[in-house]
């Protein structure tokens, strides 16, 4: 894993997003399109999570071009950094550089949920291979191109019931950690092991796709496949 030195400044455009998508007329809607876009895509087994702030996506529509997500504008507010250069020796460092932001885009809440649910438990370099599927599925054609796009995608996060994630513990510091994770992936401060992945599973199954998948790398008891 790479170290990176990064401009604090440069956090405070990268720490947010505001990812503009366009608006789904209503549940009904969302659900039809969640239906459509579920068909193509592997099904991968993640672990649930029992926590108990519901977070449903209300504005996601998947579309089938690949788009790249882009860094969020100066306008946003509530989670601007310091101004002060940093240089993070470790990835622990980096995440303690990171603010504590209570408001977040529905977007990074998506990320950072994704997160928290299938890797809290695991290292911090887990934790951030976790995000980068997310984003790099999220910037492949063949998912949705949104981060709440990926993570409520049908079939692929098994922490997800009915469309619907569970509650956050947020006043936990595995909350607080899961959001710097969050904003470090998104902003690409932190290479993550888990480079281009799109794929991955518990190292204690073995699902029939992992055989076609190529291995990129293990992190903890998370595997990683592009």
């Amino acid at each position: 894993m790479g170290r990176k030195t990064y401009s604090l400044s440069a956090v405070a455009i990268a720490a947010t997003a505001t990812l503009s998508f366009s608006s789904a007329d209503g549940a009904e809607a969302f659900a039809q399109v969640f239906e459509a876009e579920a068909q193509a895509a592997d099904t991968q087994p993640v672990e649930t999570a029992e926590d108990s702030v519901e977070i449903v996506p209300q504005d996601t529509v998947f579309i089938s071009e690949e788009v790249v997500q882009p860094l969020p504008g100066e306008g946003d507010a509530g989670e601007t950094p310091a101004s002060d250069v940093t240089a993070a020796a470790s990835l622990t460092e980096l995440v303690s550089l990171i603010p504590d932001e209570d408001r977040m885009s529905e977007e990074m809440t998506c990320l950072a949920g994704a997160v928290y649910f299938e890797s809290r438990g695991e290292p911090l370099a887990g934790q951030l291979a976790v995000a980068q599927v997310v984003i790099n599925r999220a910037e492949d054609s063949r998912f949705p191109a949104s981060y709440c796009g990926v993570v409520y995608q049908r079939a692929q996060f098994s922490f997800v019931k009915n469309g619907r994630m569970p509650r956050i513990r947020t006043h936990t510091e595995a909350w607080q950690r899961a959001k710097a994770i969050a904003r470090i992936a998104h902003g690409g401060m932190w290479d993550s092991p888990a480079g281009d992945a799109v794929f991955f599973h518990a190292n204690y199954v073995r699902p029939k796709w992992s055989y076609r998948k190529q291995r990129l790398a293990q992190i903890d008891t998370h595997i990683f496949y592009r």
